[in-house]
């Protein structure tokens, strides 16, 4: 036997179905990434923090030029950071611009 449902139940069922969706393709872990130096905020990086630290998190400065973030490939040389002699991300570590 069939219940009738009311217009808000079914309005939050499609928005839960929506937001299943959007969450399945917003961790989309098959796409390349490449490690951005100099673009992690502190506290924010992925990995590799310099002497002293460990690894994830533990960058002590905005836009370390020895700490890294995981960024889209492609992206990381278009990416800001205000401590890279470009003025944007690398490739590798680098020596910060003063």
């Amino acid at each position: 036997m069939f219940q009738k449902k009311s217009p808000a139940a079914l309005a939050v069922a499609l928005c839960a179905a929506l937001a299943a969706s959007t969450l399945a393709h917003a961790d989309d872990s098959t796409q390349p990434t490449e490690k951005c130096f100099g673009v992690a905020l502190k506290g924010k990086n992925d990995c590799k923090a310099g002497p002293g630290t460990t690894c994830a998190g533990t960058s002590r400065v905005d836009y370390q030029s020895n700490a890294w973030k995981a960024v889209p490939k492609g992206t990381c040389e278009n990416t800001k950071s205000a401590t890279s002699p470009s003025g944007f991300g690398q490739l590798q570590e680098y020596k910060a611009r003063t």
